[in-house]
């Protein structure tokens, strides 16, 4: 793979490089660890959160090790049946992820425009059967695509101009007739991302509509600070998810192919800790609760 390496090797810059990298990966691991054990934030936004949370440690785990051996070393040989592993697994979060996140929109809106109604729709069965709906649904999607794929023809270079494994420069290897690939893939994009996304727009326009209607400005800020944080966050992984993905033919390997990758590959998982509960008071008092016991 030739990944993303813009530095020389051996240059003073990549070990800070790794540092910030993977420090995210720390932080994401103590939102589940403050969900197990706050009262308090046994809700179903942060049932999703925790969620989340778990898939972007496993997200960083499947792409980042590639990342950062690009940017130390350059390209790196890498053997099929690996590629086809780590492919395997990103199809599967990513997928989860869509899905994760309109799971979040939804709960925003009931939340809002439906409170009476909030204990009995987002009861924790309805909330566990949406998560295991996200994690399985995206594991059968992903067999089908990764089985896919690993069936077409490779007859070189074999040079895979991404930092890890991803669908579009894999179609772009294939010497094989890749029609039904495609169609698979863009199938799955319209179900998964498509899908997803207009379940979160549509919650949100709906959102939008309740929060005008409030009679009281103090009223209208808590609405929307209870939900401005998913917004940045849904606006951020679909812009880039969306570009990438959503078309029915091979991408051209690009440098912007891969800058927008590191968008929803590292910038989100890294801002997310930030973005969801460094600024949430209510996180914030169950970690010095936890720290201060600990």
């Amino acid at each position: 793979m030739t990944g993303v390496a813009v530095y020389p090797p051996g240059v003073a810059v990549y070990p800070r490089i790794r540092l910030t990298l993977s420090d995210p990966t720390g932080q994401s691991k103590t939102a589940p660890m403050g969900l197990s054990k706050a009262s308090e934030l046994r809700k179903p936004m942060y049932f999703f959160l925790g969620n989340l949370s778990c898939l972007e440690m496993c997200y960083v785990s499947v792409t980042m090790p590639s990342l950062l051996v690009g940017l130390w070393a350059g390209p790196c040989p890498m053997p099929f049946t690996a590629c086809m592993t780590q492919l395997f697994f990103f199809i599967t979060l990513i997928c989860t992820e869509c899905t994760l996140l309109a799971s979040m929109a939804y709960d925003r809106y009931v939340a809002i425009c439906r409170p009476l109604h909030y204990p009995l729709l987002m009861r924790p069965q309805v909330c566990l059967a949406l998560a295991l709906c996200s994690w399985l649904g995206s594991l059968l999607v992903s067999v089908a695509k990764t089985t896919c794929i690993a069936g077409l023809s490779y007859c070189g270079p074999n040079v895979l101009n991404h930092f890890f494994c991803d669908v579009s420069p894999l179609l772009n290897l294939s010497c094989t007739h890749v029609a039904l690939t495609e169609l698979v893939d863009f199938i799955s994009a319209i179900v998964i991302l498509w899908g997803s996304l207009l379940v979160a727009l549509a919650s949100y326009v709906a959102i939008g509509r309740a929060v005008l209607r409030m009679p009281s400005a103090a009223a209208r800020r808590k609405a929307f600070s209870t939900c401005a944080s998913h917004l940045v966050v849904v606006g951020i992984f679909y812009s880039a998810t969306l570009f990438i993905y959503a078309r029915p033919s091979r991408i051209d390997a690009m440098d912007l192919n891969k800058v927008l990758s590191v968008i929803y590959t590292v910038v989100t998982p890294v801002c997310n800790p930030v973005i969801y509960c460094l600024r949430n008071k209510e996180v914030q008092g169950a970690f010095r609760r936890t720290l201060h016991g600990s």
